[in-house]
């Protein structure tokens, strides 16, 4: 018990730690950005010394490592400022609690999606290994890795919703306002984020199941006389299981990464799409909310996906 909470301070020490350098990196970048906010608001006739007064008023006219530090101070307040361009004096963390909901569902919905289809297709895959089932696993890995998410979703738009009609095309439904409105409206952004991850959790699971298959206490198993789906459950697709969980920690970047796109595509009023408006309003103060929201949630995932882990094999927290 001992070795697993200094393992988990650690890891939580790390993952801190890892917020403070990337707010440092975003805060920077932002800064690096051509465009200024104050031209976004007062447009391309305003005067000099009303440019000069909104730079003031919002402390843009500071040093970079002097705004830096004072937005450090207002983040580790528990505060993440107000908008500056895009929603001017509306508290950023009000507007991203607002969209957190549909962002949450939406890659909570893609992630189910590809977890339940890849555990199936690749478990199917490794049972049948060289027929024909394996190949159309295979096929549709390669494939599924190899195309874009927003592609994929203008695919779907024109397959289910322009040609047969089935779902829509455009808009989204909020869970808070309809979870069945938003099944249905989340459905297609939620398959084309979902289908490339589907396509890598696949194929690392059929690779996993075939490396276990292998093992010495799996033929040790078999030798005590166990059947073949108690061996198969407890333990080979225990085993196998680890490097797949892994994979599914790494792979919840591409996840936010298609978020932010496919909400852009498909109008989700979450999170992702928030940030790209800000980021074309040069509204810095949101963008750099929305990327360290997104930052945290990874750590988190990163830091779930690491306890799973242990549990699935005590070992590694040693």
């Amino acid at each position: 018990m001992l070795q697993f909470l200094r393992y988990l301070g650690q890891r939580v020490g790390g993952a801190i730690a890892t917020v403070f350098a990337g707010a440092i990196a975003v805060f920077l970048i932002m800064k690096a950005a051509p465009g200024d906010p104050a031209m976004f608001v007062l447009g391309d006739f305003a005067t000099q010394q009303s440019i000069a007064a909104f730079r003031a008023r919002h402390s843009l006219d500071q040093p970079v490592l002097t705004q830096l530090w004072l937005w450090l101070e207002t983040v580790l307040a528990g505060n993440l400022g107000e908008s500056v361009s895009l929603y001017a004096g509306r508290d950023i963390a009000q507007l991203i609690g607002q969209r957190m909901p549909s962002t949450a569902f939406l890659g909570i919905y893609a992630l189910l999606l590809a977890l339940v289809s890849s555990l199936v297709l690749g478990t199917v895959a490794a049972l049948q290994r060289g027929r024909t089932a394996d190949a159309a696993v295979t096929l549709f890995a390669v494939v599924g890795i190899s195309m874009p998410d927003f592609w994929l979703g203008y695919v779907l738009v024109l397959a289910f919703a322009l040609t047969l009609g089935w779902l829509p095309a455009y808009g989204f439904t909020p869970p808070g306002e309809s979870l069945t409105g938003a099944l249905v409206t989340g459905l297609l952004p939620a398959l084309a984020i979902a289908a490339p991850l589907a396509a890598v959790f696949s194929r690392i699971l059929r690779v996993s199941l075939l490396e276990t298959v292998e093992r010495d206490y799996v033929t040790a198993a078999r030798s005590m006389g166990y059947n073949e789906a108690f061996i198969f459950i407890n333990y080979v697709l225990r085993n196998a299981l680890i490097p797949f969980v892994t994979i599914v920690g790494l792979q919840v970047r591409y996840l936010l990464g298609g978020v932010v796109v496919i909400e852009r595509i498909f109008g989700v009023p979450g999170i992702g799409s928030l940030m790209v408006d800000a980021a074309f309003a040069r509204d810095y103060a949101v963008v750099q909310a929305c990327a360290l929201t997104f930052l945290v949630i990874v750590l988190t995932v990163n830091l779930i996906v690491d306890l799973v882990c242990v549990l699935l094999d005590p070992r590694r927290s040693h």
